[in-house]
């Protein structure tokens, strides 16, 4: 399994659109890429078919709502860093977990 996809974030991670009508959804895990400011907060997610699809709120060139894949993720490397994920993550709404992780933008 995926140092990203790992079997705890698999089965505690909503299937997707279960948390569409929140105004504030909880997420489940913290994506980054240490080269630059993009984040994915990972709200929901479910197999999709060798891979696996993930919703949740991405800053990137914009900030927005947004599904993006496993595979994707993974696939990121410049010289050797990696799409990393948030360490001991305990999961938070996601209007904490923007505030949190971009305040020193």
């Amino acid at each position: 399994m995926s140092r990203l996809l790992h079997s705890a974030l698999r089965s505690t991670l909503p299937k997707l659109r279960e948390q569409q009508h929140s105004k504030d959804p909880m997420v489940y895990a913290v994506f980054y890429f240490p080269l630059s400011g993009w984040k994915w907060f990972v709200t929901e997610g479910a197999a999709n078919g060798d891979d696996f699809l993930f919703f949740g709120y991405v800053i990137g060139f914009e900030a927005e709502l947004g599904y993006f894949s496993w595979s994707e993720l993974k696939s990121v490397n410049i010289d050797g860093i990696r799409v990393e994920s948030v360490e001991n993550f305990e999961p938070a709404v996601l209007s904490d977990c923007v505030s949190r992780f971009t305040s020193n933008e």
